[in-house]
């Protein structure tokens, strides 16, 4: 039996898909490979737009995907880490056919591993979207390279409802990744470097201001 496509996309939100965007499309459904949803991609888009961002670190390249469209939303320069070597040859791949080598770094390590790789670019915005037991690890070990105003947009902060559940419900694994997402909720609300906005946009957004 074949593999259905699904090929739907939201009208409303206004967004536009080339051919080699909508294959990337069709390999992230034939792999389950996590991809940033429309809802998510058009809002993403906008921030990036709203606050001029010109330089990102985006931790979490899986196939490039979000990658290609922060860098053609506002002519950005993307620095992306991913750790996996097989979405890591697949976001090359897909980076280079696109024409988008020149405005796209990929680091092949763990994001805690690959401060060096960028200890000395400063960025507009960071772009948290990878294993969400680290989220507060890698908002600190990067917020430094993080200019005055530059914001941390970070994705998945609903972790598809399971914040919301009783924690006696889950498996022993899934309970500590629920309860290290609610510390960076309760680090992100405290901090008093940052202003923070949380958004019921896909499966959750929150946008974090330097003050």
């Amino acid at each position: 039996m074949g593999i259905n496509i699904s090929h739907d996309i939201d009208k409303s939100l206004n967004l536009s898909f080339n051919e080699y965007e909508m294959k990337m499309r069709d390999y992230a459904i034939e792999n389950s490979v996590p991809i940033i949803t429309d809802e998510g991609l058009r809002f993403l888009e906008d921030t990036i737009k709203k606050y001029n961002v010109k330089t990102i670190l985006e931790i979490g390249t899986a196939i490039g995907y979000s990658a290609e469209r922060i860098s053609r939303a506002n002519d950005v320069c993307v620095y992306t880490i991913e750790r996996v070597d097989s979405m890591y040859n697949e976001a090359l791949k897909n980076i280079k056919a696109l024409g988008l080598s020149d405005k796209i770094h990929v680091i092949f390590k763990d994001a805690l591993e690959a401060y060096p790789d960028v200890e000395n670019v400063m960025f507009d915005a960071l772009f948290i979207d990878a294993a969400k037991g680290q989220y507060k690890h890698f908002f600190e070990l990067y917020e430094k390279n993080l200019k005055k105003g530059g914001i941390v947009i970070c994705d998945n902060m609903s972790f598809h409802g399971f914040l919301d559940k009783d924690p006696s419900l889950m498996s022993r694994s899934l309970r500590g990744l629920v309860r290290k997402l609610r510390d960076f909720h309760d680090f992100l609300n405290n901090n008093p470097n940052y202003d923070t906005t949380y958004y019921e946009i896909g499966d959750g957004m929150s946008i974090s201001i330097k003050k």
